[in-house]
């Protein structure tokens, strides 16, 4: 009996060590661990999370750090956080912005990257999100910067303007259009996403690549000469912003346009190429 008794506090302790080296973990041991495994960024003046596939959070749903508006200093008060998506909060008056509107931007310069977001419009809403943009004094955003198109396609009459519906959701704006065109209906969340790689973009909505151009080419210098942004017409201090986007080291901020409608943006995230 007593070697029963032996064995089987033998067994016990042995148990008893293999426990405490797997499930009898100090609490919050993994979670620290988990914690430590995220790397953060620097990017201006905040830290971003960067997960393992080098996608870097750079909206977390609770506050605007890293964001202010284009030319200002800080987000304009249209610009509010709900539900854990940027929303900016239209009037209806279209492009007559006011002291409270203003496009956002992300305050640090990107060259080579990838940005992915979700987006969702009201009905009858205009956006459009701007890659490599400079801030000129004067001038908006859309005057030095190639424009991915948000846009409530069945209700804006954007959508019926411009050249074979290159005004229509995720079009190089007023340029070309989205093909195929598979944006889902206004109070829908759609994804997207912009690729700029040396001068390549790529267009993608809802899974799909859409849209491809090659910036400082012949080619791209033909379609601005096609646009409503051609040498001599309506716009003309951004003929040559266009030409050169990026300015001469060809990077720049992106942004979100403030075209007075409602519209929402979430998981707002970058990876850089470089």
């Amino acid at each position: 009996m007593k070697k029963l008794f032996y064995i089987i506090g033998i067994v016990v302790i042995i148990g008893g060590l293999s426990g405490c080296n797997s499930k009898n973990k100090p609490a919050g041991a993994e979670a620290a661990s988990t914690k430590a495994e995220v790397e953060m960024v620097q990017l201006g003046d905040f830290s971003f999370p960067k997960d393992a596939d080098g996608w870097i959070t750079i909206f977390n749903g609770r506050d605007f750090n890293g964001w202010r508006g284009y030319n200002q200093e800080s987000v304009p008060k249209k610009w509010t956080i709900d539900d854990g998506a940027i929303k900016f909060n239209g009037t209806g008056a279209g492009e007559a912005q006011d002291a409270d509107g203003g496009d956002l931007i992300f305050d640090y310069k990107f060259k080579n990257f990838e940005l992915s977001f979700d987006w969702m419009v009201a009905k009858g809403s205009n956006s459009g999100i701007f890659i490599l943009a400079q801030e000129i004094e004067g001038l908006p955003i859309y005057y030095s910067s190639p424009e991915y198109q948000i846009l409530d396609n069945d209700n804006h009459p954007d959508a019926r303007l411009g050249k074979d519906g290159n005004r229509k959701s995720a079009s190089l704006y007023d340029m070309i259009p989205a093909v195929p065109q598979n944006a889902k209906p206004f109070d829908e969340w759609n994804t997207g996403a912009i690729l700029c790689f040396k001068g390549t973009v790529v267009h993608f909505q809802n899974g799909e690549a859409v849209v491809e151009y090659h910036l400082w080419t012949d080619h791209w210098k033909s379609m601005i000469d096609n646009s409503k942004f051609k040498q001599g017409g309506a716009h003309p201090e951004a003929y040559d912003l266009l030409i050169n986007c990026g300015g001469p080291n060809r990077e720049g901020v992106i942004g979100f346009q403030d075209h007075d409608d409602d519209v929402w943006f979430r998981n707002i995230k970058v990876k850089i190429l470089d």
